[in-house]
């Protein structure tokens, strides 16, 4: 489907940039409305990777072109956002990392580089491996999520055609129907629409079920500028509700660490902070019960 030629574009070159922009704009629209149907499995997939991901996993993508390049942003902004280690993001390329910034002939259809580049990352049980292709029948994805599967890996396919072979190799089967585009065959528009909000929904929340979000603020966010540390201190002043001063007080005290930082708002020392913060497996709301209970 994500190769047809749509008729209702067969004239899209002769109309006007208007005409023409509403359309495309108007098929980015439809690319989200896709992803309804797959929300239920898009919820087994957050389940099911959670406990290889809190046993100390990593998040794998797997993919060609388009898809991985989309993979790629959605891994290296959990770093930043969340404090996810980046030895725990990994990224297997068809073509290798030139990839990224251009074409690389053929790349897609070595099978046998996915192979090597599932064992040189050492693939185990304990990772989460996503493999992403439009079509659902590139070579490198497809054997990708093969060997990986075969070392235990937890496998996760996201593809644009019903019935794809990339859906049948993986535990976990995503389908998010875009169908035909504007520009036939090219699937960096609805398809990679639909591909990087699939990818936004599962890692944000797995992120969230990890305990990288509390009430909806991105409380294990690097504050490594003035912005950033600007918004630390606006959360911890909320969450502990304190003083503007006392926040940024015990920011200091904790490296600008967010979470330690709003128990030592409330009366711990950094010491006692990271200690709860440990006991309650990163979870703030859990170690601030425990604080106050300490307290009294």
């Amino acid at each position: 489907m994500t190769e047809e030629a749509d008729p209702r574009y067969h004239a899209l070159d002769r109309w006007d940039s208007l005409t023409a922009l509403r359309t495309v704009w108007e098929s980015q629209m439809a690319a989200v409305a896709s992803i309804g149907p797959a929300l239920a499995a898009l919820a087994e997939v957050v389940e099911a990777a959670l406990p290889r991901l809190r046993a100390g996993g990593r998040l794998v993508y797997a993919g060609a072109g388009t898809s991985i390049r989309i993979a790629v942003q959605d891994g290296t902004e959990l770093g930043p956002t969340f404090n996810w280690p980046e030895t725990r993001t990994e990224y297997l390329i068809a073509g290798g990392p030139a990839a990224l910034s251009k074409g690389i002939e053929g790349a897609e259809d070595n099978a046998e580089d996915a192979r090597a580049q599932v064992a040189a990352t050492a693939i185990g049980a304990s990772d989460v491996v996503i493999g992403l292709a439009a079509s659902g029948r590139t070579p490198f994805t497809i054997a990708a999520l093969e060997a990986a599967r075969a070392a235990g890996a937890l496998t996760v396919a996201i593809s644009c055609n019903p019935g794809a072979r990339l859906l049948d190799v993986a535990e976990h089967a995503v389908v998010v129907e875009t169908g035909a585009e504007v520009v036939a065959g090219s699937t960096r528009m609805k398809a990679g629409t639909a591909q990087k909000v699939v990818l936004n929904m599962i890692s944000t929340q797995v992120m969230v079920r990890l305990g990288h979000v509390h009430d909806g603020l991105m409380v294990d966010m690097r504050a490594q500028n003035i912005k950033l540390r600007d918004r630390a201190q606006g959360m911890v002043m909320r969450i502990a509700d304190v003083s503007p001063e006392r926040a940024e007080a015990a920011l200091r005290q904790c490296g600008w660490r967010v979470k330690p930082a709003v128990l030592v708002a409330l009366g711990a020392t950094p010491a006692c902070a990271d200690s709860a913060l440990n006991e309650a497996q990163g979870l703030l709301r859990q170690a601030m019960v425990a604080i106050r209970a300490a307290q009294h």
